[in-house]
């Protein structure tokens, strides 16, 4: 049902998709303009690598603690209203890092970035399945939500690097602001908005039977491990990418479109995950195939030294067929949910490890290379989280033939 003032609903679900993955991607710009950022950071505020790691992995850090609670109150108070808060948020958190005049300064409004990141993207499967009721369009709409990730690193990777060399990183982090109220703009004319009721049972005395039947479900724990076990690695590779090209001696232009790139290729499996599962592919199989993909290519992207083309390739396979896994999982996430007032609680949980992966990642990484004095035993690490990634799909699949791949009630 909609709001009486509200624009009518889409009728096949291809714009308000676009919205709710446009909004995606302006936030996923702000996580993705730090990587571009690293060297000029490090120039003015004589930052070094492990701080460095810290800055990619802080705008998580609300993810990590939160994520769950934000959860709980997007099933309460509506996906809409929350996403439209987190726009806010980031926008003012973007807008105090331009102002900040060091580092410490700069990490608190990193976090609060990380806070309006949280409250933005993590209500938007909830909202998506709240709109579009068709299984198949819904597992294809969430196919390219997977993709607001890579597409918004991939376009700041891009267009960051002339940016910042033109106007300076604070101009970016002004004009980033900007972008978020505008998206704010966007999302409240186009989206409905709902009326109590649509999301589930809104009462303050649901939320702990609500929390109680996720957390007692086998569903949000095997979603939520898988995103911990990709999202630290694939962040801490390419979100160093730009650093490790800087350090190699590539120039600014070669070092964005490769990095970009890199990024990019990320969507195609998000995409490709979203259409086999509509066509009925089994998700623990596509789960796998994706950490098989990233164990691989992490191996030659940095073992094979001595072999640049060979290398980025690698990179390229770790990155695209990676994409498998955050499409496949967005994909199941809404279906093993408990029930459909739990959708975005289990997106909650999910989010929550995915911030821990991408808290730890990072800095795990720096502090490995540093240890062991380069980047070529980094597939060590990320193997490790692939295996265990393998594991995982097994008992995924396992779990999604018990519960049928139908919306649960």
């Amino acid at each position: 049902m909609n709001h009486p003032s509200a624009p009518p609903r889409s009728t096949d679900g291809q714009g308000l998709a676009l919205v709710v993955v446009g909004v995606g991607v302006c936030s996923a710009l702000h996580v993705g303009k730090l990587p571009v950022a690293i060297p000029h950071l490090q120039a003015e505020l004589a930052l070094n690598l492990v701080q460095a790691g810290f800055l990619l992995s802080l705008v998580q850090l609300a993810g990590l603690s939160l994520g769950l609670l934000v959860g709980l109150l997007a099933d309460r108070l509506g996906p809409r209203r929350v996403m439209l808060v987190g726009l806010c948020v980031l926008a003012a958190g973007s807008a105090g890092g331009a102002l900040a005049l060091d580092v410490n300064r700069l990490l608190v409004f990193r976090v609060v970035e990380g806070a309006g990141f949280l409250l933005t993207v993590l209500p938007a499967p909830g909202l998506l399945r709240l709109h579009l009721r068709d299984p198949v369009r819904l597992s294809r709409a969430l196919g390219w939500w997977g993709t607001y990730m890579p597409m918004g690193t991939a376009l700041a990777l891009l267009l960051g690097v002339p940016l910042m060399a033109w106007s300076g990183w604070r101009a970016t982090w002004w004009l980033l602001a900007l972008c978020s109220l505008a998206a704010a703009a966007w999302l409240a004319l186009r989206v409905p908005a709902t009326v109590a009721g649509d999301a589930g049972p809104a009462t303050s005395s649901s939320l702990w039977p609500r929390l109680k039947r996720t957390l007692r479900a086998p569903g949000p724990w095997l979603v939520a491990l898988g995103f911990l076990l990709y999202s630290g690695q694939w962040l801490a590779v390419v979100g160093f990418l730009p650093t490790i090209y800087v350090q190699a001696g590539l120039g600014a232009a070669n070092v964005a479109v490769l990095s970009a790139l890199a990024a990019a290729v990320n969507m195609v499996g998000n995409v490709a995950a979203g259409r086999w599962l509509a066509r009925g592919a089994r998700p623990g199989v596509l789960v796998a195939l994706g950490y098989g993909a990233m164990a691989a290519g992490a191996v030659v992207a940095f073992g094979a030294v001595g072999y640049p083309v060979l290398q980025y390739l690698a990179v390229l396979l770790f990155s695209a067929v990676g994409g498998l896994i955050p499409g496949t999982l967005f994909g199941v996430a809404v279906v093993l949910a408990p029930g459909r007032d739990t959708v975005s609680t289990t997106v909650g949980w999910m989010q929550q490890f995915s911030a821990l992966g991408q808290f730890i990642g990072p800095p795990a990484v720096a502090w490995w290379v540093t240890r062991v004095g380069g980047w070529h035993w980094t597939w060590v690490l990320t193997g490790a989280c692939s295996l265990l990634g393998l594991l995982l799909a097994v008992r995924l699949q396992r779990e999604w033939t018990v519960r049928p791949g139908t919306p649960a009630n």
